[in-house]
């Protein structure tokens, strides 16, 4: 079993420990059996779309009751606001959980923003976290050296009551990424070209462990864009090692804990991974002559670099969501959309992911690019992302996006959608038809 006592010639070896192991370690509560390890978590974070279901299930049990109010973080920003009865009904069931409970940290309409931003935004990821949610996405807090995975409405309900879940034996992928980024291409263009070469199976029910100098490199943001789309190749998790530029995002809510920044490093170093860690599988990928990349087809492993795709004709643009929603990524398409204007057949649409963002941006001047450009600018929300509102694709309508799965029907039910980085997807807007940005200079 990787990174645990084994036997060999009737002698037990010591292994080295993955971060996921350290975590799980640290977190461990019970073993049933061999495989299944019950850990203690740090977070249970909640929106209104599949946190609503989990309520009225614990309800109906008679089980009304959270483990810990202050563990649970709670937002409405798939659909806000509500579009219709049944949204605002989602929206109001998740409202007065929050109250009755005591949820201090629930964000609702004017302070919500996308809960894979807002939440680690607010200081509320930590590395060696234990997190869960009812959402897929949940695998990008990995960012910060936490544990963190999307599950389903029972977990939820276990979690939100006993403030524990069961995950399997913490099997790890490690993805060693070299060579420094070439202008233009961005941490979006990194995740896609691994998805295609390991393919949407590729890391089942593992975590993703990224390291290597480029993710060093990375900023917080880039590495939650890596981290968020590891569920697209399978993974329970994608996480990096908490370093320097962990301790830096962190310092404003951590300050309190710490004397000074070195002691947050030298204390979050116990979750680096251990140089003689055993793991499923190791992967080199080299980016030194990485190229855009972008989606077709309706699998997010459907891969080209965005050249063999130039001339795709796009109906609309959609800049957002928790993988490429932002500040940093807002700025790096406004640096395209500076002095242009959107093709006459295109519709562009950008959502900052959060309310601060959204300020950041305004204040930077961002959003007054992207509207003299001709972008319609949308309040923080996940809704265009899984096509339930602002920018809901016609049938045979395709779609550009800096978001993170291109399901057939994903945007709207006959719609296509190609993934992309901000800065492919606003040179896009302009173009009218898919092209790498000018930024791109190989």
């Amino acid at each position: 079993m990787c990174g645990f006592v084994r036997e060999e010639k009737k002698e037990h070896v010591i292994m080295g420990k993955t971060i996921a192991q350290k975590i799980f370690d640290i977190h461990l509560v019970d073993r049933p059996t061999p495989d299944t390890y019950v850990l203690r978590l740090d977070a249970v974070f909640c929106h209104e779309i599949t946190t609503p279901i989990a309520i009225n299930d614990l309800i109906a049990r008679g089980k009304d009751r959270v483990f810990d109010p202050k563990k649970i973080k709670a937002v409405i920003d798939h659909v806000t606001p509500a579009k219709d009865g049944n949204t605002a009904a989602q929206g109001k069931i998740l409202r007065d959980w929050a109250r009755r409970h005591g949820i201090d940290d629930f964000f609702d309409i004017g302070r919500n923003g996308v809960c894979h931003a807002l939440f680690p935004e607010k200081g509320f990821v930590r590395p060696g976290f234990t997190i869960i949610m009812g959402d897929s996405h949940t695998c990008t807090h990995g960012a910060f050296g936490a544990f963190a995975a999307g599950v389903g409405t029972t977990d939820l309900e276990v979690g939100i009551l006993k403030g524990v879940c069961a995950f399997r034996s913490p099997t790890t992928m490690k993805v060693t990424i070299n060579g420094a980024l070439p202008a233009g291409v961005f941490a979006k263009d990194v995740i896609l070209s691994i998805i295609g070469r390991i393919g949407v199976n590729g890391a089942t029910d593992k975590v993703i462990e990224f390291g290597g100098p480029a993710v060093s490199l990375m900023s917080m943001e880039e590495r939650m864009t890596l981290c968020n789309m590891a569920v697209e190749a399978g993974a329970t998790c994608g996480i990096c090692a908490p370093d320097k530029t962990t301790v830096e995002y962190l310092w404003p809510f951590i300050q309190e804990e710490f004397t000074t920044p070195q002691e947050a490093l030298e204390a979050y170093a116990r979750f680096e991974p251990d140089a003689d860690a055993v793991y499923d599988q190791i992967l080199t990928h080299d980016v030194s002559n990485l190229t855009p990349q972008a989606t077709f087809g309706f699998k997010p492993d459907n891969i080209k670099p965005v050249a063999d795709m130039a001339g795709t004709l796009v109906d609309q643009v959609y800049i957002g969501s928790c993988t490429n929603g932002r500040i940093e990524d807002l700025r790096i398409a406004a640096q395209v959309l500076k002095g242009q204007t959107v093709h006459p057949r295109v519709r562009g649409i950008v959502s900052p992911a959060t309310p601060k963002v959204y300020a950041q941006a305004l204040e930077e001047g961002i959003l007054q690019i992207f509207m003299q450009a001709g972008f319609c600018v949308t309040n923080p929300t996940c809704g265009a992302c899984l096509g339930m509102s602002n920018g809901v694709l016609a049938e045979g309508e395709v779609c550009a996006a800096t978001t993170n799965r291109n399901f057939n029907g994903r945007m709207g039910k006959g719609g296509m959608v190609h993934l992309m980085s901000p800065a492919t997807a606003a040179a896009t807007a302009v173009a009218g038809s898919i092209v790498n940005s000018g930024l791109f200079k190989g």
